[in-house]
């Protein structure tokens, strides 16, 4: 059962990176930064290519130095990660617990390929200007070829689901945002960040069944002696 859990669980990372990284790398080397492209034809569905220098879902962490110190993080956190779910495999935790840690480990070293290495194998992405103090785009469609546009640990995050289900304003008698526009669901994101926003709401959700160890059946004896 042990090694069942863990097989599992390694099937189900790899299985995410392997789409994760697919759908980046397609994305990045075949649609500019900022377009737009509508699923099936519906609005609040579509493919929308942006590059994130910071966190999930397009959240950021400071400078620069932010940046290198959230990607040395997400590499300890990914490390430590590695060893619990040994230790998780070995020990009695349900499948449905393992299988909401491998999404989140999934999409943590999702991203974490990402701000490692994109910056070394792409020659366009969007990086830290030390002259304008920010990060700046770039034009065109990026390639696997030519030099990178950074160095290892400052590469950028790549982005490109969006669902904006609901497009409207808030009505006027709301306090300080009437008349303001209101988009639900706005963020754009990544297959990591699903896996990981999955993982994090389902354990969430059912964490008492999940963290519920299985009971280990009492074994009654018999006193010699006392036999009826």
């Amino acid at each position: 059962m042990k090694a069942g859990k863990l097989s599992t669980t390694i099937l189900i990372i790899l299985l995410v990176l392997i789409v994760d990284q697919v759908i980046k790398i397609y994305i990045k080397t075949h649609y500019p930064i900022g377009e737009v492209t509508r699923i099936f034809g519906w609005d609040w569905a579509r493919i929308h290519f942006i590059e994130n220098s910071g966190m999930a879902w397009g959240w950021k962490f400071g400078n620069e130095g932010g940046k290198v110190a959230l990607t040395l993080f997400r590499l300890v956190a990914v490390l430590f990660g590695s060893w619990l779910i040994v230790k998780f495999a070995r020990e009695k935790y349900s499948r449905g617990f393992m299988v909401c840690v491998a999404l989140i480990y999934a999409g943590a070293l999702g991203n974490l390929i990402d701000s490692m290495f994109y910056g070394m194998i792409f020659d366009k992405g969007l990086h830290f200007d030390a002259t304008v103090g920010d990060y700046v785009g770039y034009s065109g469609i990026a390639s696997l070829k030519g030099e990178g546009y950074s160095s290892f640990l400052h590469g950028s995050v790549v982005d490109m689901l969006y669902f904006p289900m609901v497009n409207t304003t808030y009505p006027s008698w709301v306090p300080w945002l009437g008349g303001e526009p209101f988009e639900f669901f706005g963020p754009i994101f990544n297959i990591a960040d699903m896996a990981i926003s999955t993982g994090v709401i389902t354990l969430l959700v059912f964490q008492k069944r999940f963290y519920r160890r299985a009971e280990t059946p009492l074994v009654s004896e018999t006193v010699p002696g006392t036999e009826g």
